[in-house]
């Protein structure tokens, strides 16, 4: 574990392996931790794996008041001058599969493909904007251990929170200790990104897409959008998991990933 001084906050993040890197960014309201299974097997296997917790996440410095997608990607891009990364595979989930392509937007030239797991290209609707929003305020006052409870059966499919309990004891572990702040502030820079979608046909480094067919957040047809408007994508669809397929199926998902790496 290392950590990076930037812009006025401390990121934490670690680099493990060797080889052509591959960074990896989490979603809402996890921490860096979620990557563990691919850290361990894409370290070993000649690739040089990175993850970080994003500013208000995990051991990162707690940002309160409204975190924009553009600071999430403005400190991706400052790791990576640090660790002297020219380009990169940036693969992220959920809102991290956001922030790549904020990312995308910002600095194309330092990538050199893109992984988006459980996400979705739009904008969000005014409905979700406000629900984003007052939900920020809950955490604050609440904390994230009743949020947590609520959404644990549709961040993993209920079948395997019956079948895999090591994984959502892992996944319900994470949401519950996610600082509040920080999880606000990312809820409330998240209702206001731009709708990605125009962008999507000028995207000309390979792309995987990948979804569960349970996701009730981001469903199979968001992971089909994307995969239509970017050229020469691959999509891939895992049976059984919902909104954390790297966990709930990290066999199927570590070898579309594995398929996807091999051939760049």
């Amino acid at each position: 574990m290392s950590t990076l001084t930037h812009a006025g906050i401390t990121i934490d993040y670690q680099d493990e392996g060797s080889g052509d890197p591959l960074l990896l960014v989490h979603g809402h309201p996890f921490d860096r931790s979620m990557w563990r299974p691919q850290v361990s097997r894409f370290a070993g296997a000649g690739w040089r794996v990175i993850t970080a917790d994003l500013r208000g996440y995990g051991r990162s410095t707690v940002v309160p008041g409204s975190t924009p997608l553009e600071t999430f990607a403005r400190d991706l891009v400052g790791l990576l001058d640090r660790l002297g990364i020219d380009r990169v595979v940036l693969g992220g989930l959920s809102m991290g599969g956001q922030i790549v392509l904020e990312f995308h937007r910002l600095f194309p030239a330092r990538l050199r493909g893109l992984v988006l797991a459980s996400t979705s290209a739009r904008a969000d609707p005014p409905a979700t904007r406000e629900w984003r929003r007052t939900t920020a305020d809950r955490l604050l006052r609440e904390g994230l251990g009743p949020y947590a409870e609520e959404v644990i059966d549709k961040m993993v499919a209920p079948h395997n929170i019956r079948e895999l309990p090591e994984v959502a004891g892992q996944v319900l572990a994470m949401m519950k200790a996610a600082p509040p702040e920080g999880a606000a502030a990312a809820l409330r820079g998240r209702a206001e990104r731009p709708d990605y979608l125009p962008m999507l046909a000028g995207v000309a480094v390979p792309t995987l897409v990948v979804v569960g067919t349970e996701d009730e957040f981001t469903p199979v047809a968001e992971a089909r959008l994307m995969h239509e408007r970017i050229p020469g994508s691959v999509l891939c669809v895992i049976e059984g998991a919902a909104h954390l397929p790297n966990l709930e199926r990290p066999a199927e998902f570590d070898a579309a990933l594995e398929r996807f790496l091999a051939g760049l």
